[in-house]
Order: C-alpha cells, then sequence, then structure tokens
C-alpha cells in the first residue's frame, strides 16, 4: 500500500519534474499520525520555498530562515499533480507547504461516494504537528488549506466544537475552495476564507451562504467569496471541456481561478504575516 503510494507521489514528481525543465519538484515525506485509529504513520508531499520548483518559480533567493507553512488537504479523489502543483505554487510564495494524502495510507482509493473522510481534519493537525517540528518552519504561522472534501476538512479542523476541540494547537488561518459548508452554527478559531461557485450543484454556494450567516458572534472571521458562473473545481485547469462525475459537472472557469489565486495569496500573507509571540493569542 505504502510503495503504490510512493509510486503515484513519484509519477506526480516527475510529470512536474519535466515541466519544469528539470527541476527537483518536492519531497516525499512520512509522519507520524495523531490519531489512534490507525495507520501509525501518514504520507504527503513537501515543497520549500528555497529548494526545487518552489525556489525556481519564486525567483529570487530567500534569506528567511524560518518560513511560514500550509498543509493542504485534498478532495474526494486523493492526492494529484493538481494538488502537488498548488504545494509547489505556495512554495513559490514563500511557504513551506505539505500536501497530505489522508486515502492510500487507509487503503482507501476514492471518497466521492461515501460522503467525505472523517479522520481528514485529524490529519491536518499530524500535519502541523510534523511541520512545527521542522527547524525551516515557523510554528507560530501555519495555515491550513483544502479543496472539496479537504474545504470541508479545512473548516472542521479550525471549528472550536469539531477538531479544534483536541487540541491545544492553533492554524492561523483557513482557505476552504467550495466546502459543503454544513456546519451549524460554526464558532471558528482563525480567519476563514470560503471560495464557491455559484454554478456548484454538489456543493452549492448558498449553504455557505448560510452557514456564514449563522455563525456564533464569537467566531472568527469568516470571507465568502462566491463566483458567479462558476461550478464546482472551477480551479482545475485539466476540467476543459467540463465534464460530469458522480452526477455533478465540474468545470474550470479561468477568471475564478486566477481572481481565487489572487485571494489566497493576500489572504495569506495578511494571515501569516510576522507576529510577535506576544502578540499571538488563541480562541
Amino acid at each position: 500500500m505504502r510503495a503504490a503510494f510512493r509510486i503515484s507521489l513519484l509519477a506526480i514528481g516527475l510529470a512536474l519534474l519535466l515541466g519544469a525543465g528539470g527541476a527537483w519538484a518536492g519531497a516525499l515525506v512520512e509522519f507520524p499520525n495523531v490519531s489512534e485509529r490507525g495507520p501509525a504513520t501518514l504520507v504527503g508531499y513537501l515543497a520549500r520555498p528555497d529548494r526545487g520548483l518552489s525556489g525556481l518559480l519564486g525567483g529570487a533567493s530567500h534569506s528567511v530562515e524560518h518560513f511560514p507553512a500550509v498543509v493542504v488537504l485534498h478532495e474526494c479523489g486523493g492526492i494529484s499533480s493538481h494538488l502537488a502543483g498548488i504545494a509547489d505554487r505556495l512554495g513559490s510564495w514563500g511557504y513551506v507547504a505539505l500536501a497530505v494524502d489522508s486515502l492510500e495510507p487507509r487503503g482507501i482509493a476514492s471518497r466521492c461516494r461515501d460522503g467525505g473522510s472523517p479522520e481528514q481534519a485529524f490529519d491536518a493537525y499530524a500535519a502541523r504537528r510534523y511541520l512545527a517540528q521542522q527547524g525551516f518552519v515557523d510554528a507560530a504561522r501555519i495555515a491550513v488549506l483544502g479543496q472539496s472534501m479537504g474545504g470541508n476538512a479545512a473548516l472542521y479542523a479550525v471549528d472550536r466544537d469539531m477538531a479544534a476541540q483536541y487540541f491545544t494547537e492553533r492554524f492561523r488561518a483557513a482557505i476552504a475552495y467550495y466546502p459543503a459548508c454544513v456546519l451549524p452554527l460554526v464558532t471558528l478559531t482563525a480567519p476563514t476564507l470560503i471560495l464557491a461557485g455559484e454554478r456548484d450543484d454538489w456543493t452549492p454556494a448558498e449553504r455557505c451562504r448560510e452557514m456564514v450567516a449563522h455563525a456564533r458572534p464569537d467566531s472568527a472571521l469568516i470571507a465568502l467569496h462566491v463566483y458567479p458562473g462558476a461550478h464546482h473545481a472551477f480551479d482545475v485547469a485539466g476540467l476543459q471541456p467540463g465534464r460530469r462525475a458522480f452526477g455533478h459537472w465540474l468545470e474550470y472557469n479561468e477568471p475564478a481561478a486566477k481572481d481565487a489565486e489572487e485571494k489566497t495569496r493576500a489572504f495569506l500573507a495578511a494571515h501569516l504575516a510576522e507576529t510577535s509571540p506576544g502578540e499571538l493569542t488563541a480562541k
């Protein structure tokens, strides 16, 4: 099982490597799980601002010794070249990025028909703990970003009544691309950006509007942006033309994808800026 994962990620790395003209695309890492419900270890794809493709894309050399970081959570089909590309893009922006595989280590091929992965939010904390122990990461500046099922998990990870209640560590920010937004009366522990498509028939934007409207007064900031005309997976460039999958329409939308990328970059820059320890407060 682990060998199969390594082969799939190596294929991803190889594709990125060839696309970058020979730059090393990233590293495969293994780290302890935080849940008693196995597996004992998890695996992921790690991109760094000062190495490989991320360093090449970033252009200028980085003098910072401790980088902010982002945990990246996949959609229901598992880790992919698209997700690895997100990690490398984050690396080019100056972040350490760890894309976590929540399916293959558990022997699961897909979660697209069974309602998601309840373990994924806990995997985010396992990845956060691993990153915080790395000498090149600023443990006080770690965010979580997810898409679809991973977007749900990102919300669960920062909701006080969900996964966040089990951990003293806190994410500094969360970004959720087209999540299901099924949490009632949310109390988020970190500023959160939600990006949704108005024509999404899998995870309707209206649910996100309702969730944000009913957030508790003591919740951290929730910024919701809904893109007119955009469907589910609007940022996945491979979905052109669009197609139907699992009974839902998936389609790339270039204007929405570009704007979401700009909003993601600005949101991370605003909330992962360097802060003195005395300014940090856990909600």
